[in-house]
């Protein structure tokens, strides 16, 4: 054979790409290989058929013989899977047409002795490669219908995404919570995640099975070394032509390195292999439609802690906190999407809410849990009074908040409560526009004194209508929003 080395192509075929669904059929790799395998078989029962034509042969004298040579004069099946040249299984039955031509002439006196000897070995070789088979075939097959189940689940969440990414334009970012595009999103990358999981163990499960063909392929060619082997000691009473020529289809199997057709099958099949150098995927580097859609970025997210609101219990518990585009507050037990589906415990619709001017690194928040859950459907409408690590995040928290709701104008500044929940006797001066002309306000930010909402302004009564500033003495008590 030549000297020259031999550059191995790079592997891609069955490489995963950053697409969220590839396209690629997760049975590709172990088809080859299974279809691999029933080339060994095919090749062993091409030896099988040639050994029982030698011990028909030994019966019928140069007739049989022509028969023996007919058993292999056939193109080898998946013939393609094994090195052309010399020196492998196809210069070996390549050997063995030329040897067993010049063997017609030869006598056959054996023929027992290779029926109890020599062909228990190949057959018992077949049984071998036939479980290898089924072990490849059905191995990997329910991994790959795992697969394709995660990938369907992971599809239908990302088309959903996309539809409600385009229906927040349409809408105007009015939503239900579980249509809230952020949420969907969370959950697209919940379902990546088992999907990935599902995609690396399949892919370990190839590796694993690839790893072990070049063991298992050199046990066959050993094996059949030994058949061999067998055949030609079996043979030897003959006379020496026909002892020389299986002596030579013995040194041409011998003379293929075990792993000589693994490498070359690799040179020339590589490209559709696993590479075990290529890293596993990672949720962190997928990509996905909509994976950056505006209606998915939080205004604010960070975790906050919240009076309980079970009158009987007086601690606060600390959550994750997110406002939406889409206009909400939704509460989750934190920022984790990949243990648990992120769904939302608490989702305020910030438009129908009351919001609470902040008192230090306290605020409050009364509207309506619409996220559905059996709290939700128990509590009703209630106030939730938040408290953040420090004023200026509470502060933060009231802007992206009042964002978020739509109000306009200025913030007034709830006063602080008593542990009683009642509200201090100093009254802050504060301006209101005049009640005869609009209604007062019950959605919207309120502080110490309720105002008219800002919505309900038009530009020409806003320009008629006077501030008044009412004396301490007629002032109302500040409400805890």
């Amino acid at each position: 054979m030549s000297g020259d080395s031999h550059v191995l192509p790079i592997r891609k075929g069955t490489t995963f790409s950053d697409e969220a669904v590839p396209d690629i059929d997760p049975t590709t790799t172990a088809g080859l290989l299974a279809e691999r395998l029933q080339a060994w078989k095919h090749a062993v029962g091409y030896l099988e058929d040639y050994v029982e034509a030698v011990e028909k042969v030994h019966k019928a004298h140069s007739k049989e013989y022509e028969k023996v040579l007919k058993t292999i004069s056939h193109p080898l099946k998946e013939g393609a899977h094994f090195d052309q040249g010399l020196g492998g299984v196809a210069g070996f039955l390549e050997n063995m047409r030329v040897n067993t031509q010049a063997m017609i002439n030869s006598n056959a006196e054996t023929e027992k002795t290779l029926k109890g000897s020599v062909l228990p070995i190949l057959e018992r070789l077949h049984k071998e490669i036939k479980a290898k088979v089924k072990e490849v075939s059905h191995g990997v097959e329910k991994g790959a219908k795992d697969i394709e189940k995660a990938r369907n689940t992971t599809q239908k969440h990302i088309e959903l995404l996309g539809q409600h990414t385009a229906a927040f334009e349409s809408t105007g970012a009015r939503m239900t919570p579980t249509d809230d595009p952020y949420v969907i999103q969370r959950g697209v990358i919940h379902r990546l995640n088992k999907q990935v999981i599902e995609e690396n163990n399949h892919r370990n499960d190839l590796i694993n099975v690839q790893d072990s063909f070049k063991a298992f392929e050199a046990h066959v060619i050993e094996t059949v070394q030994q058949a061999m082997d067998a055949l030609n000691q079996v043979a030897g009473g003959q006379a020496e032509k026909t002892r020389a020529l299986y002596t030579d289809m013995l040194g041409a199997a011998q003379r293929i390195p075990p792993d000589f057709e693994w490498k070359g099958f690799v040179t020339r099949e590589g490209h559709r292999l696993v590479d075990p150098n290529d890293p596993p995927r990672s949720v962190e580097a997928l990509v996905f439609p909509n994976q950056n859609h505006n209606s998915t970025k939080p205004l604010i997210e960070g975790s906050l802690e919240r009076k309980s609101r079970n009158k009987l219990s007086w601690g606060t518990q600390s959550g994750y906190y997110v406002v939406t585009p889409s206009k909400f507050l939704h509460e989750f037990k934190d920022d984790d999407n990949l243990r648990y589906d992120p769904k939302p415990e608490l989702s305020i619709y910030l438009p129908d809410a009351v919001i609470g001017a902040p008192s230090g690194e306290k605020f409050n928040i009364k509207g309506k849990d619409k996220s559905k859950s059996f709290s939700s459907k128990l509590a009703g409408s209630s106030e939730l009074n938040f408290k953040a690590h420090s004023a200026s995040e509470a502060q933060k928290w009231f802007d992206a908040i009042r964002t978020a709701a739509g109000a306009t104008g200025s913030a007034y500044e709830s006063q602080a409560s008593s542990p009683s929940g009642t509200v201090s006797d100093t009254k802050p001066n504060l301006e209101k526009i005049d009640a005869s002309a609009h209604k007062e306000q019950d959605t919207g930010i309120t502080g110490g004194e309720t105002v008219s909402s800002p919505t309900e302004i038009s530009p020409t009564i806003a320009k008629k209508d006077t501030i008044k500033t009412e004396s301490p003495a007629d002032d109302k008590k500040a409400t805890v929003a």
